[in-house]
């Protein structure tokens, strides 16, 4: 019987945030990324740009959260090593286990459950219990085998127990939120409870070429010559953009719930909330600032099917300039009108509002949201 509190049940945020002179999230020439959209060309930033930032935003906040590695073997070997494991044992535990997980890809794992794998391997003595390879078919006998002695399919269970899943979100809440996926090992994968669509200009954006050059300032200052002229030892250029844009982030609660097995929900939702107002890309900071926080969000607790809104249609400016208030004039009759057309699908069982005329603080977005929470993991009368 499945007790889950909050199955079917999400978190949606319908963010709009504006940056200036800017260039977030490169494409592989060094320029913004963009999309076109309803026929006109958007400022882009993508999904996992931003989940990466939101990532070291919950470090930041106190949050274990996982490492993705291709060294899994030397991460256990380090943990069998704490164990007091030979070197040689440790080494070997080290690839036997890892070899059994993945096959050099970047793996997602948190430290909790590195040190539950060095546990297993020190039941054992860190000897592991491996199988000879057999040779893959079509080879002779008397060949070489195809692979390395691995572990028989009864040790592979054990791995998947340390493996389970984060069971809090102290260990690894990043996993937890973003999923895992092993190719090698299918019962390892945890379904992500978060869902990031790529954030996009609410109106038409053309990218602009910034010139720039780099002085020698040798003869000048090393030479003492204060007649001396510099000269340019380097020209440039670098694309920017400046947009709003609008995001959207849907927290699915009942996966959440079962990845961290019912536990430090409230703590899990608040800490996202705040990671996620935090975040902000990292490319070109130093040299085009964009610290801008959220500038208005629509924050929806609903029951049922995601529904985001598009900006098919690119926003007009206002008069007087600006994207800003058109784009929380569309945003706001975006979803008015989805809750018009869904009616009682649309599920909606709290809502606050941040920034705005009317709006709230993050710390009261906070609030309602853990209240909400608790108040539907509380069991019915």
């Amino acid at each position: 019987m499945n007790n889950n509190p909050l199955k079917g049940i999400a978190i949606e945020f319908h963010i709009l945030q504006s940056f200036p002179v800017t260039c977030l999230n490169r494409d592989d020439v060094g320029a913004p990324k963009s999309a076109l959209v309803g026929g006109v060309p958007r400022a882009r930033v993508s999904s996992q740009c931003w989940k990466r930032q939101v990532r070291l935003a919950l470090h930041d906040l106190g949050f274990a959260t996982g490492i993705r590695t291709k060294r899994l073997a030397d991460m256990i070997a380090d943990a069998c090593r704490a164990l007091n494991a030979p070197e040689e044992r440790a080494v070997q535990s080290g690839e036997s286990i890892a070899g059994a997980l993945t096959d050099d890809t970047l793996f997602f794992i948190s430290r909790q459950e590195v040190e539950r794998l060095a546990a297993y391997a020190a039941e054992t003595d860190f000897v592991l219990p491996l199988e000879a390879a057999k040779p893959k078919k079509g080879k002779k006998e008397g060949d070489a085998p195809a692979e390395k002695a691995a572990l028989p399919k009864t040790e592979k269970a054990k791995l998947r127990k340390c493996l389970s899943c984060a069971k809090s979100a102290a260990d690894g809440l990043d996993i937890a939120l973003f999923g895992r996926m092993v190719a090698q090992d299918a019962a390892v994968n945890v379904q992500a409870a978060a869902a990031f669509a790529h954030a996009l200009s609410t109106h038409q954006v053309v990218n602009e070429v910034e010139f720039f050059t780099a002085l020698d300032d040798y003869t000048r200052l090393v030479k003492d010559d204060p007649d001396a002229v510099p000269g340019s030892s380097h020209m440039g250029t670098l694309e920017y953009n400046a947009a709003t844009y609008y995001r959207y982030i849907s927290l699915d609660l009942g996966q959440l719930w079962e990845n961290l097995g019912g536990d430090d929900l409230e703590r899990a939702v608040d800490g996202f909330t705040r990671a996620l107002y935090l975040a902000v890309p990292a490319a070109r900071q130093s040299t085009q600032s964009g610290a801008c926080p959220w500038d208005y969000a629509r924050i929806l607790v609903r029951r049922g099917q995601r529904m985001q809104l598009s900006f098919e249609t690119p926003v007009r400016m206002a008069q007087g300039g600006g994207w800003l208030a058109p784009s929380m004039k569309a945003l706001d009759a975006g979803l008015a009108r989805q809750a018009e057309l869904a009616g009682s699908l649309y599920g909606r069982l709290a809502e606050v509002t941040y920034g705005g005329a009317e709006g709230v603080s993050i710390d009261a977005v906070c609030d309602v949201l853990r209240t909400t929470l608790t108040s539907l993991m509380e069991p019915a009368a």
